[in-house]
Formats: C-alpha cells, sequence, structure tokens
C-alpha cells in the first residue's frame, strides 16, 4: 500500500504526508486483540495496512462496520473532539496497522493547516460513504422485516369479509 493512494491522505503534499507517517507507530496483532473498547480514551486513530477489524457498538456488540481494505483509517473519536471511542475494535485476523497518538497527530495539523484542511475533508468524505453504507442496510433490514410474513416469508392475506 503506497500512502499517498489513501483516500484520507488524497490531495495532500507528500511532505506533509511523510511527517504524519513519522508519527505513526507500526503495530501488528493477532486475532482476537481488542484494539480499543466503546468508552475507552480516544487517544489514538489507526490506519489498517492489512488485516481485518470488526468495528462494533453497545454490550451486544453489533457490528456496525468491517474495516478490511488497506488504507482505511479507524478510530476517528479521537480527530474529532470525542474525549471516548463510540465503539470498540476487534482484529478478526493477524492484523497490521500504523497508530497515530492524538496530541502528536493534532500538532502536526496545527503546523500545516492548508495540508490539515485536506486531510480533514479525506476524513469527512471516508465517513460519509460509511455513512450511506449504514443508511442502505438499514433501509434493507427495515424493508425486510416490513414484507415478513409469519414463518413463510411471504404476506399474510386478511380476512375479508364476505368471503
Amino acid at each position: 500500500m503506497y500512502v499517498e493512494q489513501v483516500d484520507f491522505f488524497r490531495g495532500a503534499s507528500m511532505i506533509f504526508v511523510n511527517k504524519i507517517m513519522k508519527i505513526g507507530v507500526r503495530k501488528s496483532m493477532p486475532q482476537g486483540d481488542v484494539i480499543f473498547h466503546e468508552g475507552d480514551p480516544a487517544i489514538r486513530f489507526y490506519i489498517l495496512l492489512n488485516g481485518r477489524v470488526r468495528i462494533s457498538i453497545g454490550e451486544s456488540g453489533h457490528v456496525v462496520y468491517i474495516v478490511s481494505n488497506g488504507g482505511e483509517a479507524f478510530g476517528w473519536s479521537s480527530l474529532i473532539g470525542h474525549r471516548d471511542y463510540s465503539a470498540s475494535a476487534e482484529c478478526l485476523e493477524p492484523t497490521q496497522l500504523i497508530a497515530f497518538d492524538r496530541d502528536r497527530f493534532q500538532n502536526a495539523i496545527e503546523k500545516d493547516p492548508a495540508n490539515g484542511i485536506i486531510l480533514y475533508r479525506g476524513l469527512a468524505m471516508t465517513l460519509a460513504n460509511r455513512l450511506l453504507q449504514t443508511y442502505k442496510m438499514i433501509s434493507s433490514d427495515m424493508i425486510a422485516e416490513s414484507i415478513a410474513g409469519p414463518g413463510t416469508g411471504q404476506f399474510q392475506e386478511p380476512d375479508l369479509p364476505g368471503g
């Protein structure tokens, strides 16, 4: 994966991207490791290099997203001012990622606000795409629930008078 191909950094100068990448720490994590729990302090964000990470919410662990493409960012709560993570992240297989400390990252952006704006636009686009995917998933679930009959997958015909 080439960093300049990551949507998150698309359009930013290579000098800026290189500075950002220098503050990241590469990590290898085994399957089953939890990267962060919902409610933990949001002190880092991550870019997946390879592997798969399940993002889930609530005590039941409802899956809201699977991070599976190299270059995808997650743990973005730390970048938008949330004190705590809004979801949990768990490795579904051996995973390699880059972890970025929130404070060091913010410091780098403050030193280069023009590229920082480009980066945040990339973040906004990433989040917008995930939100649209979620809308599609929710709407297809709602349609399926509204047409389900009792055990047959079909509508139950109503009892009509005079019939």
